[in-house]
């Protein structure tokens, strides 16, 4: 959840080791996919829950980038992955044309919400990425942001997990594909990060990560 990470910063009152371009992606993943906000009630929680998803993302890119004094230990320097074009903008495009592809419209708010839909399952597949450039960068991970991210990758691949049960026993769902393949890929780009970790949490010493020379 966002705010365990919101909840770092707070007391750690640092960024070392934390990508704000991955929690700008995620930010822009929750505004595209909760727009039911406006227009489909299902329950208390699940609104409540996606409220705190928005605000505890939205306080993260504030404090990394306007609360002293966390966005003053923030290392720009290191969180260079172009994410506007690397990653929004192809997001944008494969949305664009999975849903013309699927027989979508462009002209009406449900077809416009669709899409922003399907923009947020591809972009959320590679949000984290930029996150996992920094963490090699610095090579050696703090507890708290190493359990942080470790938990959030077990968490989107367990939706994998329950996609694929609501496809099956849950009425009127159904077996989409795009998410399915983007839930894969997510959990690949974690797989590394994942076999590093769970080496230290063995050993019991401090987890870090290898250079690429080192991988090679």
């Amino acid at each position: 959840c966002p705010g365990d990470l919101l909840l770092r910063l707070r007391v750690a009152r640092n960024a070392q080791g934390i990508s704000l371009r991955t929690h700008e992606l995620f930010l822009l993943v929750f505004l595209t996919r909760y727009t039911d906000l406006f227009t489909t009630y299902y329950s208390l929680y699940n609104s409540v829950m996606k409220v705190l998803y928005i605000a505890s993302t939205s306080s993260i890119v504030y404090a990394i980038r306007l609360q002293e004094p966390i966005c003053s230990t923030y290392d720009k320097a290191q969180d260079t992955f172009r994410h506007w074009e690397f990653a929004v903008a192809p997001c944008a495009v494969l949305a664009f044309i999975t849903h013309l592809i699927s027989g979508g419209g462009l002209f009406s708010f449900v077809d416009i919400q669709e899409m922003l839909w399907t923009f947020s399952i591809y972009l959320e597949s590679i949000a984290i990425l930029p996150q996992l450039i920094v963490l090699q960068r610095f090579r050696e991970v703090e507890n708290l942001t190493g359990n942080y991210i470790f938990f959030m990758g077990a968490y989107r691949a367990l939706y994998i997990v329950n996609w694929i049960f609501r496809a099956y026993y849950e009425k009127g769902y159904r077996h989409h594909y795009v998410v399915y393949f983007c839930g894969v890929l997510q959990t690949l780009l974690y797989a590394d990060f994942f076999y590093y970790y769970l080496m230290s949490k063995r050993r019991g010493g401090k987890f870090s990560l290898p250079t690429a020379a080192q991988q090679k």
